[in-house]
């Protein structure tokens, strides 16, 4: 079974970019499940319900975010228009897990594949850095506790390397992919840890690669030369996809093959 993991959509090149390459992506690689990180996805700066759609009307299964999942706040009736035991498209746009208790969406996905396969997407959220309030290793200790599906992609959105690293040992053996998002740049590091379970640090940007991580360059220089604040926009220029394929037995859910993949226009 082969899943493709895009990573995080910036802006509208990256939202280009992936309309562009994500039809023989699929099909060149007979992809079973689909799962987009769209929390950048309008300009930057989270997600809107018309892009949600666009991004399942492209072929995600699931959609994760991040850090910016608030910033749409149009985002929150969309997902709350969903029942919880539903398979509409706002129940399967995740927020981190390891939010505070009573904010609106959830954290997990529990699917079934076209061919009868069963699935779950985790989202996590780091601490270090982050001003995350829980934490992400107990908290999906728990999840686990009651997860039936054998396949179990987590995207764990976070800043610090050191606690992506911990993560992946963490799971080890206990989920099929730890993929890594937020940082937007592409590391190199994709492999199957001992135990089964793919891992990458971070996926890297789906997006504009003239830029700084997806802004528009000359504003992020002026900020760090002069201190002033500044608003930033998204960048345009050379509009690359990143994602992560992992292919997986079905039956065990452990994985056998991580590929990194990156493609221009």
């Amino acid at each position: 079974m082969n899943i493709l993991f895009i990573g995080d959509i910036f802006g509208s090149a990256g939202r280009r970019i992936v309309r562009e390459h994500i039809g023989h992506l699929r099909e060149a690689h007979n992809v079973e499940l689909t799962i987009i990180n769209g929390e950048n996805a309008a300009g930057g700066f989270g997600v809107t319900p018309q892009i949600a759609e666009d991004l399942f009307d492209l072929g995600a299964d699931v959609l994760t975010t991040g850090n910016h999942v608030w910033d749409k706040r149009e985002l929150i009736d969309y997902m709350n228009a969903a029942p919880e035991d539903s398979e509409e498209r706002g129940r399967r746009v995740l927020r981190p897990a390891n939010l505070q208790p009573g904010v609106p969406g959830w954290g997990v996905y529990e699917g079934r594949t076209a061919s009868g396969v069963e699935y779950a997407v985790i989202q996590l959220q780091g601490c270090v850095f982050m001003n995350t309030t829980n934490d992400p290793f107990h908290t999906v200790d728990a999840l686990l506790k009651e997860i039936k599906a054998k396949v179990i992609v987590v995207d764990f959105h976070a800043e610090a390397t050191s606690e992506k690293v911990a993560m992946g040992w963490h799971l080890e053996g206990r989920v099929t992919a730890v993929l890594g998002t937020h940082t937007h740049v592409p590391t190199a590091d994709e492999r199957v840890l001992p135990g089964g379970t793919a891992y990458q640090t971070d996926v890297g940007m789906s997006g504009p690669y003239d830029s700084v991580i997806g802004v528009e360059k000359e504003l992020v220089l002026r900020k760090f030369l002069t201190g002033m604040p500044s608003k930033f926009d998204a960048a345009k220029g050379n509009p690359k996809i990143c994602a992560a394929l992992v292919a997986c037995d079905p039956m065990t859910g452990r994985a056998t093959r991580i590929q990194r993949i990156m493609l221009g226009e």
